[in-house]
């Protein structure tokens, strides 16, 4: 079978692509669960609107795939499972629980972007993702914030669920980036 054909021969702007792809993916469909399981009002408007900013950051890297520049992970049909049913469950176990989910995403989302943001700066390859990361990041940043100021630090089992959240994103990344 021959291989995909892509515009940018660049492999580490493809697996930036395909795994920026893949995160906003599944952040989309954690706060989708969220939203659909969380009762308050004023969270499910909060939820919303970091929402629809992840639905911004993915839209941007799916005009990337479709433009030629990488492929998507072949493991898009799991975030989409994994990333709902622990919006979801999150929500259910209560707001807290649900922001220390977005706390910790978050968290390690803005360090692997600031990883990208570092590389693409010493390489001085791709100006425009680089503007489109940094903004991302920032966005990122925003909902850690957010998820602060909802009591995150306030679940139960802080710590175990927050290294437990990490370990998860953390190797839904390095998954992303190789399959």
């Amino acid at each position: 079978m021959p291989k995909p054909y892509f515009e940018d021969k660049d492999k580490k702007i493809q697996e930036i692509i395909m795994v920026d792809h893949a995160g906003e993916y599944g952040a989309q469909r954690i706060y989708a669960g969220q939203l659909k399981y969380t009762n308050v009002p004023a969270e499910k408007k909060m939820i919303k609107h970091m929402l629809d900013q992840e639905l911004e950051h993915l839209e941007y890297f799916e005009n990337k795939i479709k433009a030629g520049k990488s492929k998507p992970t072949a493991l898009l049909p799991l975030w989409d499972i994994f990333g709902y049913g622990f919006g979801a469950i999150s929500a259910k176990l209560g707001s807290k629980t649900a922001m220390l989910v977005t706390e910790n995403v978050e968290e390690v989302i803005v360090e692997h972007y600031q990883e990208q943001i570092d590389y693409l700066e010493k390489t001085g390859k791709d100006a425009p993702l680089l503007q489109k990361i940094k903004k991302f990041k920032q966005d990122e940043a925003d909902h850690i914030n957010i998820a602060l100021d909802h009591e995150s630090k306030n679940a139960k089992f802080n710590k175990p669920l927050s290294a437990l959240v990490q370990a998860i994103c953390k190797s839904a990344i390095f998954l992303s980036k190789r399959i």
